[in-house]
């Protein structure tokens, strides 16, 4: 396992990187508009030039369809890219803000900062669009990055490791390759921040050791993300959407793809056979030979999810699917009815092709059933009604929400994607990227003139009358204190 120079990466090649990068920083160079923008156009020119090796890096990694790889990972980062050169001298504005009476006469403004040197841990189910986003974002805020890709997915993590290095600057952005030693040696350093994404097990490793130095950290985790389907939709539509969502992401292996769908028991039958006649559609009477079906990571993986599915508990709840091909590690697209809300598949996040149908009386109740579980990354629900939708939205509390669609909202730049309790803290996505990597610095400017003779010593009960006024906001009061003061 190798540094970014080459060599084992331990100790004193942590606090050498650190080193450089802190060099490279402290330079000011990262600060301009000029660096950072010839940053992002190199990324671009990478992702323009290197789309066939990236495309089969996610091949060799998760067996991704060509197109499920360009539509979800290689064209939303060459998106992020372009929003990001577009708004970016915007963004390093300074904001101006008002001012009080209290500070009167005077201006104030925010003023956005780098943070200095972030370091950013990614994940192995979209290697590539985890990895450079997050990149993309604090580049584009002015630091200097240190980013760790997922040894679980190691073509592409050998691709960033080899071929980001000549796009950018590599003495101010640099690629460690590893594994947990060498993501433990990183996290013994101290940064600036530390953003995460993966696991809430590893999310609470990296926040501890990100107390030890006060570090602010960015954790994008997951969560069970539930869909809630309406007897009042076009289910046709609904079926695709939601299939989509699930296996199309990844064979599920996806933050927010669909954990698990809650309906009513009257409109059961009608959302299963519809997802039934839309799976058939999908992939065949074989999905596990389908080249539309990524496969599971790992064999780790492939195991985990098959006892999920022999857990004893569910016996007698797949109504589609549950065919396994360990050699392809493969799952079919699988749909469980009614299982029991204590099974090992509702107590922790499924990250993969199956998909638990839970039912009640009433379609209210499974906004009840989303509140008594931990906070999700995501949650659906397809409905005509409005009503039902605006309650959804007031009672539902998750990272984000989307209405009669699945995933879409991680696209659009405007929103902020992250979670909330469980499912993570902190949001990235356009200007929220630049705002996770930057320090909102306040700065009020004020001249020599305007002095109020009331705010220094002695005290006296007319300069008190005055101050007193001046915080309740009295213009009398201000213009008393400009004028001077009477003589006691």
């Amino acid at each position: 396992m190798e540094g970014p120079t080459g060599g084992a990466f331990d100790g004193s090649g942590a606090v050498e990187l650190i080193a450089e990068l802190r060099r490279g920083f402290d330079s000011g160079r990262t600060r301009s508009y000029e660096w950072r923008a010839e940053q992002l156009k190199g990324i671009a020119r990478m992702i323009e030039e290197k789309e066939a090796e990236i495309m089969a890096a996610l091949h060799d990694d998760l067996a991704k369809p060509r197109l499920e790889s360009f539509l979800h990972e290689i064209s939303m980062a060459k998106a992020s890219c372009t929003f990001a050169l577009k708004e970016m001298k915007q963004w390093m504005k300074p904001e101006k803000v008002p001012t009080s009476i209290t500070t009167f006469p005077s201006s104030a403004e925010i003023v956005s900062e780098p943070l200095g040197i972030v370091l950013i841990i990614s994940a192995w189910n979209y290697p590539f669009l985890l990895s450079i986003d997050p990149v993309i974002g604090a580049i584009a805020a002015g630091n200097a990055v240190a980013l760790k890709p997922s040894e679980v997915s190691p073509t592409t993590s050998s691709f960033f490791a080899k071929i980001l290095p000549t796009y950018v600057d590599n003495s101010c952005i640099k690629v460690v390759e590893g594994s947990i030693p060498e993501t433990r040696v990183l996290l013994e350093q101290k940064w600036d921040k530390i953003f995460y994404t993966g696991s809430k097990n590893v999310g609470r490793i990296v926040m501890a050791a990100a107390a030890k130095h006060l570090t602010p950290v960015t954790l994008e985790l997951g969560g069970k993300s539930p869909v809630v389907v309406d007897s009042n939709v076009n289910i046709k539509v609904a079926a695709k959407r939601i299939a989509v969502g699930k296996w199309g992401s990844n064979s599920g292996q996806a933050c927010i793809a669909p954990d698990y769908i809650l309906t009513t028991k009257a409109f059961a039958k009608t959302l299963v056979d519809a997802l039934k006649i839309t799976l058939d559609k999908f992939y065949g009477n074989d999905p596990l030979e389908s080249g539309d079906l990524s496969r599971l990571v790992n064999v780790k993986h492939f195991s985990r999810l098959t006892n999920l599915l022999n857990d004893k508990k569910i016996s007698g709840t797949i109504i589609y699917g549950g065919q396994r091909d360990e050699k392809l590690l493969k799952i079919a697209p699988t749909l469980l009815l009614d299982v029991p809300h204590d099974s090992l598949i509702m107590d922790e996040e499924i990250f993969g092709p199956l998909l638990p149908i839970i039912t009640f009386d009433k379609i209210e109740q499974c906004f009840d059933f989303i509140q008594s579980k931990e906070k999700p990354l995501a949650a659906y629900l397809f409905t005509k009604d409005k009503k039902l939708e605006e309650k959804f939205v007031k009672t539902v509390s998750a990272g984000g929400i989307l209405i009669n669609d699945t995933g879409l909202h991680f696209a659009n730049p405007h929103l902020p994607f992250g979670g909330v309790g469980e499912s993570g803290m902190g949001a990235y996505h356009g200007k929220f990227s630049f705002d996770a990597f930057s320090h909102k610095k306040s700065v009020l400017s004020r001249g020599f003139a305007g002095e109020v003779p009331a705010r220094y010593p002695p005290y006296t009960q007319q300069k008190q009358k005055i101050l007193r006024g001046l915080i309740n906001g009295s213009f009398i009061a201000l213009l008393l204190a400009l004028i001077g003061l009477p003589r006691d």
